[in-house]
Order: structure tokens, then C-alpha cells, then sequence
């Protein structure tokens, strides 16, 4: 009796194939068996690696978000005032964007669904920019205000740029747009709500 063999790297032929067909279909629309066929694996392959579809997809995402804070971190170090650090920042979530549009697609579209079971941690991507603008804030180098609001605003420009390029609105490599979104943070981290009054 022939013995079957295993597919060799299976998990990230199946991470691939699952990346697409959320894409294309939903998650709640692809099913294991798609995903199996199109990585070339058996469905019992999916099984050793992940307990269901579910699973599958909020690792997925998590594994992008949590490279998203190891990123941030690294860039913001790199830069040695505000502006060289935003540069920074924008600069590699842009890289990372050319390096791999198709995951960062997966990210943008599925972030209001995963984000919420994402627990409210210290180097989550989030907290972390509202840590970076509070102690700009604290040091003297941005004006006073609301850090949670500044951080919305100033990952909006990101997210909101990333939507557009998903819908096809922002033609050729995201990185052609990082010099004008990191002005528009700028604006927003010098923002003064004085100025309007």
C-alpha cells in the first residue's frame, strides 16, 4: 500500500491561498476545501496547522498587526528629531505595503473585524502611537492635547491612504505617496485646536 506524503511547507501555501480567497471571496464566504485546493494541500494539512477557518484568519491577521508593532518601534528609533522619525515611520509601513500589497489588503479589510479581540496591550500598534505622541507631548516637542484622538488621526492618514489604494482610487507603489503622508501627520502632531477659535 503507497504511503502519501506530506506537501512540503504547507503552512504558508495554505496562508497564501487563505489570503486570496479572503480577499476574493469573505471569510465567511471561502471554505476549508477552497483553500486546500487552491494551496495544493489536503484539507487534513490545513487541520495540522490550524483548528478551522476561523482560526486561520484571525492568525492571519494577528501575525501582520504584531509586525506592524515590531515595525514601529524599529522606525521610530531611527529617526533622530519628530519629523526624521515620522519619515520614518510612514516610510516603513510603506515598504512593507510594496513588499506584500496582497497581506496589507487583508489587513485593511478585516481590521474592523479582528481588531476588537485584539486585547488592549501596551505594544499593540495603537497604544503604542498613543504612548509616541504622549511623550512628545510630555517632552515639549508637539503642543498639549488629547493623545488617543492625535493617534487616530495621525493612523487615519495611513489607513484611510491604504483604503483608497485597496479600492483602486491610488494608482502605482504606496511608497509614492509616503512624503505627503507623513506631512499630513505633521500637521496633525503640530495641530493647535486654539489656532481655530
Amino acid at each position: 500500500m503507497p504511503t502519501q506524503t506530506r506537501t512540503r511547507n504547507a503552512k504558508p501555501k495554505i496562508e497564501r491561498a487563505a489570503i486570496e480567497l479572503f480577499i476574493s471571496e469573505g471569510i465567511d464566504a471561502a471554505t476549508t476545501r477552497q483553500i486546500a485546493e487552491r494551496a495544493g494541500v489536503s484539507e487534513g494539512a490545513l487541520y495540522r496547522h490550524y483548528k478551522g477557518k476561523e482560526e486561520l484568519a484571525e492568525a492571519l491577521f494577528m501575525q501582520l498587526h504584531d509586525r506592524l508593532s515590531r515595525l514601529l518601534i524599529e522606525a521610530a528609533l531611527a529617526g533622530n528629531d519628530l519629523k526624521s522619525r515620522v519619515g520614518a515611520i510612514v516610510g516603513a509601513y510603506c515598504e512593507l505595503a510594496d513588499e506584500d500589497w496582497e497581506y496589507c489588503c487583508y489587513h485593511l479589510l478585516f481590521l474592523n473585524r479582528f481588531i476588537k479581540n485584539d486585547v488592549r496591550r501596551e505594544d499593540d500598534p495603537v497604544s503604542l502611537t498613543e504612548a509616541m505622541i504622549a511623550d512628545l507631548m510630555e517632552n515639549g516637542h508637539i503642543p498639549k492635547g488629547d493623545p488617543e484622538i492625535l493617534s487616530a488621526m495621525c493612523l487615519g492618514v495611513i489607513t484611510q491612504a491604504g483604503q483608497n489604494k485597496l479600492y483602486n482610487r491610488l494608482k502605482g507603489p504606496f511608497s509614492q505617496y509616503k512624503d505627503d503622508m507623513a506631512a499630513a501627520i505633521m500637521a496633525i502632531l503640530k495641530y493647535r485646536s486654539s489656532d481655530f477659535d
